[in-house]
């Protein structure tokens, strides 16, 4: 007979509808203090006490349930939040009492273990969805930029090893619905029904809980490295390079050829490394948005799709291949990304190491001023990716020589292009 592990009452509390002793604490979003704002309750313990749509940990959330599931965790533990403070002190700043300017993070989430303790002390699990510490990184293409001059060690940024000395944060999303639905130009009841119904009616409150309306969505967040003196980040005065950064796992950790993403990533990195070296600051942003956030089951599709159509894999017929096996061309909708700037201050970066106009564009509309653009030098680019690259020049995206036409196309593959 299999066992109870998890020694749970016989009774389930859903979360469908309000508690009725209404003790739940407020949240006043874009507040100017962070106990103004209130906590962000996803309880695990008591879900009676919870002010939020959702779990914390996004989809790692799940495996929780799993440890859960199996005895391996005890559903009521709290987490013991000594010595987890951050690392270096971020914010706060202006836009953080702006409730159009962060809706897709909490702005406060690395100070809430802290700033809420008395509430912990009480029983109510308050956590961190943020956390900042210490780190160095090592890539064997920054070793290559030593090896060929174009890097110079200097013992604190860069060791002679390759060693990278950054500031790195974790940051799970968090989602003010009102101020998502605003940034999308839609309904907040629209966006609300839509996330109910395509996550297979997951999340209930959705739909009924319109008094909740903060959502953690169990997707993956984004890591920050920062290269110099977060404290400096935000100064208009200190020259900042930044990448901004789509997942891509097969080239990102497994180095496939058949795009720019890994030596775009090395690429960013290296001109962060020399800015900080200048005494400027180094940003990457690194966004899990596996396969436009198509996902990576897809994503493999139409790479099969891409290489077995007639003619081969071609720059005239990339986007419409993706298109095809997934319905749209890009689902990563670059509009909530410039919520990660507005967290740390920045409203002005110097070097952009960045080709796409999509995420171009919603850092100019969110008034966050692009100062240059940098392209991948060509000597980087992968043969297999020579395919995405002239199709992302042809769609618009910036390059210094720009392939502007189906002829520019031609002269580049060497051959006649199907009509």
């Amino acid at each position: 007979m299999k066992k109870n592990r998890t020694n749970n009452p016989s009774h389930i509390v859903l979360t469908s509808h309000p508690p009725k002793d209404g003790k739940i604490p407020k949240i006043k979003w874009g507040a100017a203090t962070l106990k103004e704002r209130g906590p962000l309750i996803a309880s695990m313990a008591d879900h009676a006490s919870s002010n939020v749509i959702g779990a914390y940990a996004g989809a790692y959330s799940i495996y929780r349930a799993v440890a859960v599931a199996i005895g391996a965790l005890d559903p009521l533990h709290v987490p013991d939040l000594t010595n987890t403070k951050p690392a270096e002190k971020i914010g706060p700043f202006p836009q953080w009492s702006d409730p159009d300017k962060i809706v897709s993070l909490d702005p406060w989430g690395h100070m809430a273990g802290d700033e809420f303790e008395d509430l912990r002390k009480k029983g109510l699990d308050v956590r961190p969805t943020i956390a900042v510490t210490k780190a160095h990184i090592n890539m064997p293409e920054i070793k290559d930029a030593i090896e060929a001059g174009r890097l110079k060690p200097d013992g604190d940024i860069l060791a002679k090893n390759g060693d990278v000395k950054v500031t790195k944060a974790a940051v799970d999303p968090v989602w003010y619905l009102p101020g998502i639905a605003k940034r999308f130009e839609i309904e907040e009841t629209d966006l609300r029904r839509a996330l109910f119904e395509h996550s297979g009616g997951m999340f209930p409150e959705l739909i009924t809980r319109s008094d909740l309306k903060v959502f953690l969505p169990p997707i993956g967040g984004h890591t920050m490295y920062f290269i110099g003196d977060p404290a400096t980040m935000h100064d208009e005065k200190v020259k900042l390079a930044c990448r901004v950064h789509d997942e891509c796992n097969g080239s990102d950790v497994f180095g496939s050829d058949i795009c720019t993403c890994r030596p775009y990533l090395c690429h960013g990195l290296e001109i962060c490394i020399e800015m900080a070296q200048q005494g400027g600051n180094g940003l990457i942003i690194y966004n899990r948005k596996e396969g436009r956030a198509l996902g990576e089951v897809t994503k493999f599709l139409v790479y099969n799709a891409r290489k077995r159509q007639e003619g081969g894999d071609r720059a005239d017929k990339y986007f419409q291949r993706t298109e095809c096996v997934a319905g749209v061309q890009d689902m990563r909708f670059q509009e909530l990304m410039p919520d990660i700037f507005h967290w740390l201050g920045i409203t002005k970066i110097d070097r952009f190491a960045s080709m796409s106009d999509m995420k171009f564009n919603a850092l100019d509309k969110a008034g966050i001023k692009v100062i240059e653009r940098v392209e991948i030098p060509p000597e980087l680019i992968p043969a297999d990716a020579a395919v995405e690259m002239e199709a992302k020049k042809a769609a618009g995206y910036f390059a210094k020589t720009e392939v502007k036409s189906k002829a520019d196309l031609e002269k580049v593959k060497g051959r006649k292009l199907e009509e």
